[in-house]
């Protein structure tokens, strides 16, 4: 079968097509073709090799996908083949503390598929059956696709970890990238008001059409702070979904509103900052870390989607031969919403 492999570390042009030998599955394990998978920027530090994550070269990239059940070990359950799937990228020991508990993405030994085992950047992947959930009705291959991490990483951090409620502020960094847009969805689907930053008027105005009620260009405004204040007539934001990192903290403690709630998710612009301390604690803010999401997470986002006929946004689906132009156009941060890989 042919799948995206990564031989060395480095640039996109890592990222080459070859054949592979096919996966067989364990006893636990489905054989799921794949239809669509989606870019992350997890794969971008994967072929990085970034963060000191111990990779085996040759790789398979790639978290999320949708497909077909083709293939079922003996010790299935559950499952059947012709299935049409999505699968969650999360894996877990099963056995810890926190997974006896349902906080699988809290366990001791947590990975992510096409991060710790091989990925979805190919035609047929193995995956254990507790995985596999079904595709939504109202999602073709390429949606499904692009709804697993990064809107199961946002609902968790808005409402596993932020409480978010009706009537909330939410401040969403850097909108355009697929957990920021998820972040904006959801804050709306559940009543909240929210404002959000880029770079970018056009990916400004775009977020506004989906209902961002501020926008803010962080490149052409001197303090972001002092405008984000007089928007919340100075209270300040109840929440801030933050995936963007150093760059954005500094910011993050200064539109807080007392009792705010601060959620991380990852560091694209580095992951060392500053904190003012004093606010942290005059202010009584929550700060949380926030990584993908449980199974039962899942099912409840799952729930919502299926019942508000929520589609994630995409940007363009492009085909199995373009991954390094498609690679290079998320590098750029160019996207709005998630880019889709189409086999």
């Amino acid at each position: 079968m042919k799948a995206v492999i990564i031989k060395n570390h480095g640039g996109p042009e890592n990222l080459v097509i070859e054949e592979v030998p096919e996966p067989v599955p364990k006893d636990n394990e489905v054989i799921v073709k794949i239809h669509s998978a989606a870019l992350n920027h997890l794969d971008i530090w994967v072929r990085k090799g970034a963060g000191g994550r111990k990779i085996d070269l040759p790789h398979v990239p790639g978290s999320d996908g949708a497909g077909t059940i083709i293939e079922k070990g003996s010790k299935t359950l559950g499952v059947k083949i012709d299935d049409k799937v999505i699968i969650y990228p999360g894996l877990s020991c099963g056995i810890c503390s926190q997974c006896v508990q349902g906080f699988h993405s809290q366990c001791v030994s947590f990975g992510i598929i096409g991060m710790s085992c091989n990925g979805t950047f190919a035609e047929k992947v193995a995956v254990p059956f507790e995985n596999v959930f079904p595709k939504p009705d109202h999602l073709d291959f390429n949606e499904a696709a692009a709804l697993t991490l990064t809107t199961l990483t946002a609902w968790r951090m808005l409402f596993s970890r932020a409480w978010l409620k009706p009537g909330d502020i939410v401040l969403i960094h850097g909108i355009g990238g697929g957990v920021a847009t998820s972040c904006l969805q959801l804050a709306k689907l559940a009543g909240a008001a929210a404002i959000v930053t880029s770079s970018s008027d056009e990916k400004i105005e775009k977020a506004k059409k989906i209902g961002a009620d501020f926008g803010i260009n962080y490149k052409k405004e001197s303090d972001i702070s002092e405008i984000i204040l007089q928007i919340t007539n100075g209270k300040g934001v109840d929440i801030i979904a933050d995936s963007v990192g150093a760059a954005t903290w500094p910011v993050n403690f200064k539109v807080a509103a007392k009792g705010a709630r601060i959620v991380l998710c990852g560091v694209t612009t580095g992951a060392e900052a500053q904190t003012n301390l004093q606010n942290l604690y005059w202010n009584q803010m929550n700060i949380f870390g926030s990584t993908l999401g449980s199974r039962s997470e899942l099912k409840d986002m799952l729930k919502a989607v299926y019942t508000s006929k929520l589609k994630p946004l995409i940007d363009s689906v492009e085909t199995f031969k373009n991954i390094v132009t498609a690679t290079e156009k998320m590098e750029r941060a160019e996207q709005f919403g998630k880019i889709v890989i189409a086999l």
